[in-house]
């Protein structure tokens, strides 16, 4: 009985120490897995040639057009109106002499004809005073030797005589001043704005009598920034000025005009800090046929300001330019270069390097996260290459497997 009792508790302990023993056979006689290194290739880049192109920049701005000369025209002398030109109303174009408006002109004809006459008296008397200083000379000589004294030759009367016929011919030429400007006469080719007078009315010297614009040349406002300003061209800076091109729509066409840079105000604005440039349309209101359409004052229209200064620059795409003003580029040895640029001009898409980069450089036109100097990159069509991490991960796991198997055969 008692022996059936000891093989019953026993057979377990037995099986549990005969299962611990093959256990620990097989962990001492197993092999390590074999370990084979992750090939992690370098980093896939997409890179282009860095080529230098002769640049011209545009700088686009925006203005209204406005006339070169605007007069507010006035009355030289007072009267009343008694004729209008037809063209001297609002909208109305004339040349340059027209007539626009007449006053009244008797009493300037008065007025002429008394000057005529006190001119005539004053020449008659200065004659009459010539006469009499011969005959005063011819009696002193008969009765002297000695010279004649110059009052005895009447030489005084002769030069207030003189005098008389000089401020005669004054009061003449006025008077036929005071005539002629009773003719209100238009100053250019031009276009009427405004009309302050009608017929009948009476206007005194000084008086406004109209406004109006001139038509020979118009002037668009543009401003320009001054980052901008050094890569057009403004007469007096160069021997000719840059070439505007302008855009406006005119019932719902879009329509051109070609100007001229003439100018700037060469003051920077202290509110906006832009410098204002002018430019010059010729015959805006196309009376002599010079464009497609009119260019009406006050249009607003887009200008494009194409520069003539051709500079050879490296364009690349906006994007590529980093922040701290670096560009990434790879060298022969596949591996990433970091340089730095002087960038001329930059864009919303396109960026003008003007030095920092040499012709026929690889630059890095894919995105590359962390990069540093000496990164191994891969282009499109290179054999995969173990970037510097992958190799060294690869020698870790290595050296952990076998020292791994070193410890269990110790064991």
């Amino acid at each position: 009985m008692k022996n059936s009792i000891l093989m019953k508790s026993g057979i377990p302990l037995i099986i549990v120490l005969v299962a611990f023993i093959a256990a620990t056979v097989m962990i001492k006689s197993r092999k390590p897995p074999e370990q084979v290194p992750v090939e992690i290739p370098a980093f896939l880049v997409e890179a282009k040639e860095a080529t230098a192109e002769a640049v011209s920049f545009i700088v686009k701005s925006q203005g209204n057009v406005v006339p070169r000369n605007k007069t507010a025209l006035s009355a030289q002398v007072s009267g009343q109106v008694v004729s209008l030109s037809d063209v001297f109303i609002a909208g109305g174009t004339f040349k340059k002499g027209d007539v626009l408006a007449t006053l009244e002109q008797d009493d300037y004809r008065t007025d002429l004809k008394l000057a005529e006459a006190e001119l005539a008296q004053a020449q008659a008397e200065l004659q009459e005073e010539i006469a009499r200083g011969k005959v005063a000379e011819q009696e002193w000589r008969s009765v002297s030797s000695v010279a004649p004294p110059e009052l005895g030759l009447r030489k005084p009367q002769l030069a207030k005589e003189q005098a008389n016929v000089k401020a005669a011919e004054a009061k003449l030429e006025r008077a036929k001043r005071n005539l002629a400007r009773t003719q209100i006469t238009a100053p250019y080719n031009g276009i009427v704005v405004e009309r302050n007078i009608d017929l009948g009315q009476f206007v005194s010297m000084g008086a406004v009598l109209g406004t109006v614009y001139s038509t020979d040349t118009a002037e668009v406002r543009l401003p320009i920034t001054d980052s901008d300003l050094m890569f057009i061209n403004i007469a007096g800076q160069s021997n000719d000025g840059a070439p505007v091109s302008l855009t406006a729509s005119v019932g719902g066409v879009k329509r051109t005009w070609e100007g001229k840079l003439v100018r700037s105000e060469g003051i920077l604005d202290t509110g906006s800090r832009v410098v204002y440039a002018i430019v010059e349309v010729q015959d805006p209101y196309n009376l002599k046929s010079s464009h497609n359409a009119p260019l009406r004052f006050g249009q607003f229209v887009e200008a494009e300001i194409t520069s003539r200064q051709n500079e050879e620059l490296v364009v690349l795409p906006r994007s590529i330019l980093r922040l701290d003003n670096t560009v990434l580029t790879v060298n022969d040895n596949r591996e990433i270069e970091i340089k730095p640029v002087e960038v001329a001009r930059t864009t919303a898409k396109e960026v003008f390097i003007r030095s920092g980069i040499e012709h026929g450089s690889l630059v890095v036109r894919s995105a590359v996260p962390n990069p540093y100097n000496g990164m191994k990159v891969r282009l499109p069509g290179d054999e995969p290459v173990l970037s510097d991490a992958a190799e060294s991960d690869a020698s870790e796991d290595t050296d952990k497997v076998e020292s791994t198997s070193t410890e269990g055969d110790s064991e």
